[in-house]
């Protein structure tokens, strides 16, 4: 019996352990919950502090980085909005209809969800990605789509997307 019970909790905890790795993709009030280390900000700051020095306009982004995989970059930009259920991403305008998703590294950090409208500044990797339709769909129930907008999103998207290390937010 106590080899059974043993055996059990290893598998338990394999489990467990496994799933660590994937937390932090998406935001998920169940497993993360804001708190003085993640949503305390300092001048405006939000993880590791950030200059306004050498940053590149986020809409030149994107052809940047048309011939690379992964770069690491100082941005600036709008952000249109964030998420609505404790600010765990924020999405940047890149002109021209289109947006990229700025998350944070390792769920460290959130900014307020009122962030819409603001000027930011952003330090981290700038890559390429396959977001699966189910990653989309949290993402626009996070941004309070209706059921309706959400069950529209039927295909994955390869998409610009942005890792941040630190972000500074200014009111414009």
């Amino acid at each position: 019996m106590k080899k059974i019970f043993i055996s059990a909790l290893m598998l338990v905890m394999i489990v467990v352990a496994g799933n660590a790795q994937t937390t932090g993709k998406t935001c998920d009030p169940a497993k993360e919950k804001p708190n003085s280390k993640n949503t305390k900000a300092t001048k405006g700051g939000f993880g590791v502090a950030v200059s306004k020095d050498g940053a590149v306009d986020v809409k030149l982004l994107p052809e940047k980085m048309k011939n690379e995989k992964e770069l690491f970059v100082k941005i600036t930009g709008d952000v249109i909005t964030a998420c609505q259920v404790k600010g765990c991403w924020m999405t940047a305008d890149l002109g021209n209809g289109k947006s990229m998703r700025i998350r944070f590294k390792d769920y460290g950090f959130f900014v307020p969800k009122d962030s819409g409208g603001k000027q930011f500044y952003a330090q981290g990797i700038a890559s390429w990605s396959e977001t699966s339709v189910a990653e989309l769909q949290h993402y626009a129930e996070d941004a309070g789509k209706s059921k309706a907008e959400i069950e529209k999103i039927t295909e994955p998207q390869r998409e610009l997307v942005f890792l941040a290390e630190g972000v500074l937010l200014e009111s414009k």
